[in-house]
């Protein structure tokens, strides 16, 4: 197993911990700021705005300044910011560290994750990413019973100040570990695309926000229209100038194509389950805040527990198989999430569940692996920077596409208010299915020579 994707790993489950931790630490933030917590609530969308905004420049940079530069950079940028949040004592001071803190954030992980890919063999790729994914899945179950439990029991400010031994030990070791990629031509940096696409990318996150926080219908139409307009200007530009910030040559190729569609609809019902089951435990079933966050426990457990075995099922069963059943299995498991009830044994959701997490956990390991199966040297850095986009927008997405449909269960099945997460289930399951004919689109060997199941094809 690499060491730097060890390194990469635990600057992705910093970077996932910091955007889900301080939901439930806000309360005990505000009151020791004399404030109401929603005037602290721009402070946790700024950190996820700037992280998918600034994704953007990230190949640019490490074609010009190298990965080792800007990965090391940007570990010492997110400590930094992490203890400036942690010093904080207004409002306007952790907004500003939350920003530089996605900053930090949008080029740590992309970049780490690029090196990873650079250098490894496509024969090890799958152990790599099986390595890389893991964050994504546990953080955001961790994060905010450790937001809780430290607000509660020491102090806020402990969130942020957490990150100051382990970003000094990551910034030492990413120095030491990261090795000099072989340095590419100099490129103008393409402004316009940037704020074309960087625009695009704030009003799509701001209209989700607003739309999953309950605002207003006309405000959210506003935001969505901006950024299809910023959208549309945005892919005009880039397939007029000689050097865009980004390039779809990637999407010639099959597997990265399919991988990319299929795995954003997926990616965005993995990333609701999170957001719709504490809901669901504590307004339709009653729970409080922590016995709610415990009941998680098995979705980690199996998130961790089949990684042992993801390479394996992978060899065994090939892609395109894997993902086809296992997308089943999602669909199956959120269909019985819709049948959870006040009379449902405990070990029963906890069997429910640990079954989910690890059927999430391939395909997260999958779907991270599967794009980059056939993708040569050269466009690595454009392949990489389009999945960290794909991938951040699907997450957020996710928490979006969970919120509408608890509204729009709570629209159909007013009462009692454990039908509309029901509804939110099954439609969260319909979605799932979405994703599965996709995958059924991939060719039988798709990716072989990385499952190791047959030989190496190469051609788009």
């Amino acid at each position: 197993m690499s060491k730097l994707a060890l390194l990469v790993a635990a600057t992705f489950f910093m970077e996932f911990l910091d955007a889900t931790i301080l939901n439930t630490a806000l309360p005990r933030m505000a009151q020791s700021m004399g404030v109401t917590p929603v005037d602290l609530g721009i402070g946790v969308s700024l950190y996820s705005l700037t992280l998918a905004i600034f994704i953007l420049p990230g190949a640019w940079l490490v074609d010009r300044f190298g990965a080792r530069a800007v990965f090391t950079g940007a570990i010492v940028l997110f400590t930094l910011s992490s203890i400036g949040c942690g010093l904080s004592n207004s409002p306007l001071a952790f907004d500003v560290g939350r920003a530089v803190q996605g900053v930090g954030g949008a080029f740590m992980v992309p970049v780490g994750r690029l090196v990873v890919l650079r250098t490894t063999p496509k024969t090890q790729l799958l152990q790599a990413v099986a390595v890389l994914t893991w964050p994504g899945l546990t953080a955001p179950l961790i994060g905010p019973m450790l937001g809780g439990y430290l607000a509660e029991n020491y102090t806020w400010r402990a969130i942020f100040f957490v990150n100051a031994p382990l970003g000094l030990i990551g910034a030492l070791l990413a120095l030491a570990w990261t090795p000099r990629l072989p340095p590419q031509p100099h490129k103008p940096f393409d402004v316009v695309g940037f704020l074309f696409g960087g625009g695009a990318l704030a009003a799509v996150l701001i209209s989700l926000d607003r739309f999953a926080n309950g605002g207003g219908a006309a405000t959210v139409a506003g935001l969505a229209m901006g950024a299809a307009i910023m959208a549309l200007l945005f892919v005009r530009h880039i397939a007029k100038v000689a050097h865009p910030i980004v390039n779809v040559r990637p999407f010639a190729f099959v597997t990265f194509r399919l991988a990319m569609t299929g795995g954003f609809l997926a990616r965005m019902v993995i990333g609701a389950v999170p957001f719709v089951l504490p809901l669901m435990f504590q307004l339709g079933l009653g729970y409080d805040g922590l016995s709610a966050g415990l009941m998680l426990t098995p979705l980690f457990v199996g998130n961790i527990g089949i990684k042992p075995f993801t390479s394996a099922i992978l060899r065994f069963g090939g892609f395109r198989r894997v993902l086809i059943v296992n997308g089943l299995l999602q669909a199956a498991t959120l269909l019985a999430c819709a049948g959870i009830d006040a009379g449902t044994a405990p070990y029963a959701i906890a069997a429910l569940l640990l079954v989910s997490g690890a059927s999430r956990s391939m395909h997260f390991t999958a779907l991270g692996t599967l794009p980059f199966a056939d993708i040569p040297p050269d466009d690595m850095s454009m392949a990489n920077l389009l999945f960290s986009i794909s991938f951040q927008g699907g997450m957020a997405f996710g928490v979006a596409i969970g919120a509408a449909a608890i509204q729009l269960g709570g629209m159909v099945a007013p009462h009692p208010p454990l039908a509309a997460f029901h509804l939110a289930f099954v439609a969260l399951a319909i979605l799932m299915l979405g994703a599965v004919a996709n995958h059924w689109r991939l060719a039988p060997d798709a990716a072989a020579h990385v499952s190791r199941a047959a030989p190496a094809r190469s051609t788009p």
